[in-house]
């Protein structure tokens, strides 16, 4: 039920719903540490790899944790946890996270800033 209610959404409600703007961009001129990150999960959804770490590489940074964490656990519960032990939580996953999202912060606002390239 739940997977044919997520393709309804997708197929049916999501290309009729619109963002609102970035408050952030509307009044600074900024993008915020956020900027992109719809258009980077759709472009991940759609296999375009590259773009959606173009732009905003933390949705496919949490995409590959993610799918490690559920792939190491399901093995782990397969064979009862005998070969696999699973994939246990590490706070350098979350600063990692953090200098993504940083990074690319900066990044962009620098290009849009200095060279006028924008998202």
């Amino acid at each position: 039920m739940s997977i044919v209610a997520g393709v309804l959404f997708y197929y049916v409600l999501l290309p009729h719903i619109s963002m609102p703007p970035c408050v952030m961009y509307k009044y600074l001129g900024l993008y915020c540490p956020g900027c992109g990150g719809t258009r980077a999960l759709i472009s991940l959804l759609h296999g375009r790899i590259l773009r959606s770490l173009w732009y905003h590489p933390l949705v496919p940074y949490s995409a590959v944790l993610y799918g490690t964490f559920m792939i190491s656990h399901g093995a782990a519960r397969i064979t009862r946890y005998r070969y696999f032990r699973g994939l246990r939580f590490h706070n350098w996953y979350l600063y990692g996270a953090i200098v993504v999202l940083g990074a690319n912060w900066l990044l962009r606002n620098i290009l849009l800033l200095c060279l006028g390239i924008s998202l």
